[in-house]
């Protein structure tokens, strides 16, 4: 299995759930939904979800998505894969709940360092 993930607000997850499909806001304005692989959630995260509450994170098998996905580089020069199209929910084969520290920051979850 190749597991990428999503962050995304988790009354968007519940919503999507009910839809059987989820669209992140990017979809609309980017043509794509935003994912990362494991060693790139947490720098993603602490750039753009910081001090951010009700998160969760998706864990997504690939091989499963319905979907077209493309590995394409970001401003920061690394490869992201992007989700061209609404996520089937039944490609989502984990969520948890993904909160910050004190300090506003995230850490890996321990359910990331096991997929490495």
């Amino acid at each position: 299995m190749n597991t990428i993930l999503h962050i995304t607000q988790r009354q968007q997850w519940e919503q999507a759930k009910n839809l059987g499909s989820y669209r992140a806001d990017s979809l609309d304005l980017e043509g794509f939904i935003h994912c990362s692989r494991s060693t790139q959630i947490v720098k993603v995260a602490n750039r753009f979800f910081k001090n951010q509450k009700s998160l969760v994170l998706l864990f997504i098998d690939s091989e499963k998505v319905h979907a077209e996905i493309r590995d394409e580089e970001a401003e920061i020069g690394e490869l992201f894969p992007h989700i061209y199209g609404e996520l089937n929910i039944d490609a989502v084969y984990w969520v948890i709940d993904f909160v910050a520290g004190e300090d506003g920051l995230f850490e890996l979850p321990q359910e990331v360092i096991n997929l490495e």
